[in-house]
């Protein structure tokens, strides 16, 4: 039995790709077979192989859908810990103007506190229309919804951004590193 995921007209020619090159290498890596319609967004993901791999695919449609790009859908199948979560800004907002600001404050100043949560979590951020998407481990993408919470509630963004310093250092010293230590032991500084 197909599952049938939903997506954006607009991201219809990143999910097929270049000659159906995308849509070609999410069958093949995720043993699936994708049923694209073009004309409303639907795409039937029918599982043809491993079942495991197969669960994984729906995902990978609806993070190409969210606005991530092929290649960091497709990284929900490198490793079983790896998720997919969105979370909806516009439940947050209380009309229009108020979901841009609040789409602005989680993308921040030239995009600076989007990227501050994946370089301090390590997990990938996409805001795309009224969605946050997040792909990453359990707790990376944990870390990014409380930020993002936080953000929506109204937090000041200097105390995110001691929140984000602190889980990663937190993180750090969990797996037996030096805050300024990376790993395989070279030094970041």
């Amino acid at each position: 039995m197909p599952k049938h995921v939903k997506i954006p007209q607009d991201r219809i020619g990143v999910l097929i790709g270049d000659g159906g090159e995308t849509m070609r290498r999410i069958e093949s890596a995720a043993e699936v077979r994708l049923d694209i319609d073009s004309e409303n967004g639907a795409v039937a993901v029918e599982q043809v192989g491993d079942p495991v791999l197969g669960m994984q695919a729906a995902d990978i449609v609806r993070a190409i859908g969210r606005g991530f790009t092929p290649d960091a859908a497709l990284s929900l199948l490198d490793d079983e810990m790896r998720m997919f979560e969105t979370i909806d800004i516009s439940r947050a907002a209380r009309n229009d103007n108020d979901l841009r600001r609040k789409k602005g404050r989680l993308i921040g100043e030239n995009g600076r506190t989007r990227e501050l949560m994946e370089d301090l979590t390590g997990a990938e951020v996409v805001i795309y229309g009224s969605t946050m998407g997040i792909i990453g481990d359990p707790k990376e993408v944990d870390v990014v919804r409380s930020a993002a919470e936080m953000l929506l509630d109204g937090a000041p963004h200097g105390a995110v951004y001691s929140f984000l310093e602190r889980k990663r250092t937190e993180e750090l010293k969990h797996r037996g590193m030096e805050f300024h230590e990376r790993p395989g032991g070279e030094s970041g500084t």
